[in-house]
């Protein structure tokens, strides 16, 4: 599919990357929905915790949300995309990673990129209930990631999945790496660096042999947290293992539910192969669409619903 022509045209404050990317990350506020909690055993027996939030009216059709790197189901781009779906006739299953719903997942491993079987358990619980016939997804940054290589490496898709969005996605993660350790984002660096290392010696009280202190110590940059913790956790050889086989650049070609990835051209987080516009003109079933203004997750829109959220609204429906 060509690249899809963009009309996203904010105002002037929202046309700088930065100043979007930490409006609508630090500041944006979305008062509902109403959300209740389910806890999902795992395949593995560790858990995750499900926010969902309800359409007023009896509906067949679901979104699943998938938030970004340290994000959680009340995000405002999560909240904000759930009550809009709520509004037009969508149930909506708000996904909080393992360890991001404020309680410490209870194994060594943890959540990351392309840590798909998780999305596998959950859409199979979904499956499990017989209450919708119609499910999408939409991931947001690492989310994205995760949604198109689901979608993307070979995982036996059900029929009810219809369509995804993903909004910011670093579709190579090296790159998205090597743009986060760059100067202009040293700031944003540092609070994913912060937080991370936070849920870290939260996890080191529960595996003290497997997360000693020199190598927390070690941990100066992103690269240094998957290459001490991430890969290890999870079965790499390093970070650029990690990192190679868990970009879903390498998947997209593959996609063969309808898909729309919005990547802000002025998107600090996202080097030139996160713009995966040969992959999109190869696949009949891959909408790009690269504005030029957005930021990361950073997009404007009326009555504080962003554009994206419209636009996958819009996408979902069409298809």
């Amino acid at each position: 599919m060509p690249l899809i022509p963009s009309n996203y045209t904010p105002p002037l404050f929202y046309r700088n990357g930065h100043l979007s990317t930490m409006y609508y990350g630090l500041f944006r506020r979305v008062v509902g929905p109403e959300q209740s909690r389910e806890r999902l055993t795992l395949s593995d027996g560790d858990f995750l915790d499900l926010d969902w939030s309800k359409s007023d009216a009896s509906t067949k059709k679901l979104v699943v949300l998938l938030h970004g790197l340290e994000g959680d189901a009340q995000r405002p781009y999560i909240t904000g995309s759930a009550k809009l779906f709520n509004t037009n006739g969508f149930d909506a299953c708000a996904v909080n990673f393992r360890s991001c719903s404020g309680e410490p997942n209870s194994l060594y491993r943890s959540y990351h990129s392309g840590a798909t079987e998780d999305l596998v358990d959950v859409i199979n619980h979904i499956l499990s209930t017989k209450k919708y016939s119609e499910i999408y997804l939409k991931g947001f940054s690492l989310g994205g990631n995760l949604a198109l290589k689901y979608l993307g490496e070979g995982n036996r898709i059900p029929k009810e999945i219809k369509a995804a969005a993903a909004i910011s996605v670093p579709c190579s993660l090296k790159d998205s790496c090597d743009q986060l350790l760059s100067n202009q984002n040293v700031l944003y660096a540092k609070r994913f660096k912060k937080h991370l290392i936070s849920k870290l010696r939260q996890k080191q009280f529960l595996f003290p042999d497997l997360i000693p202190d020199a190598d927390i110590r070690a941990i100066r940059t992103l690269k240094d947290f998957d290459d001490i913790y991430t890969s290890r956790a999870h079965h790499f050889k390093d970070a650029l293992d990690y990192y190679n086989k868990c970009s879903s650049l390498q998947f997209l070609s593959k996609i063969d539910v309808p898909s729309l990835i919005i990547n802000a051209k002025n998107d600090s987080f996202l080097g030139k192969d996160c713009f995966p516009i040969d992959e999109a003109e190869k696949n009949d079933n891959l909408h790009l669409e690269i504005p030029k203004y957005g930021g990361h997750v950073g997009f404007w829109g009326k009555n504080n619903i962003t554009y994206t959220e419209r636009r996958a609204l819009d996408f979902f429906n069409a298809n």
